[in-house]
């Protein structure tokens, strides 16, 4: 039996307010425990894994809610940012210095705009595009890391084989629904 929406939006606010009671409850976490967290997850600590996850879905959840009423729901963003958030906790290097949650946020909105990209548009963004802006965000994310503030265009086209312009088109792609016109 299939709910009719009004019913579905009802339950789905039911679940997101459940969800976000629970998510509530984790306590956050200290600079010194993100350190010691993400040594262990180089270690392929689960447990490590899981608690620097937990102590920031809320601030997934912040982030997820400027996305929203964009044609994918909030719910679904939530989950999109939370994987982010969970290969940002992957690929965290806190000998950089700068904060997991500063590095995380790339990841965060990368996942959150993919799947807008995906599941939002009636005409989906080229394969080339796609991989392109993964590689333009695997540099960003370095660059975040490394400089401790968003990288400009002309920081993530240095050393890449794209110019300026051809990031700042792909970046522009990732962010904004498109006219059919518009080239690609």
């Amino acid at each position: 039996m299939q709910l009719n929406t009004a019913k579905r939006a009802s339950y789905d606010e039911g679940s997101l307010d459940q969800y976000l009671r629970e998510i509530s409850q984790y306590p956050l976490i200290t600079r010194e425990e993100e350190v010691a967290l993400a040594q262990r997850i180089k270690q392929s600590d689960p447990e490590a894994l899981d608690k620097l996850v937990r102590s920031n879905l809320r601030f997934v959840v912040s982030v997820a809610k400027k996305y929203q009423n964009q044609g994918v729901s909030l719910s679904d963003l939530i989950n999109e940012g939370n994987l982010g958030l969970i290969r940002a906790a992957h690929k965290f290097d806190e000998t950089k210095g700068i904060k997991f949650i500063s590095y995380a946020v790339w990841w965060i909105r990368q996942a959150i705009l993919q799947a807008l990209a995906e599941q939002s548009r009636i005409v989906r963004v080229p394969l080339n595009r796609a991989g392109t802006l993964h590689r333009i965000g695997k540099r960003s994310a370095s660059l975040l890391q490394e400089l401790g503030r968003e990288p400009t265009v002309e920081e993530i086209a240095e050393g890449m084989d794209i110019s300026e312009e051809e990031v700042a088109k792909t970046l522009s792609i990732s962010q904004a629904h498109l006219s059919l016109d518009a080239p690609l």
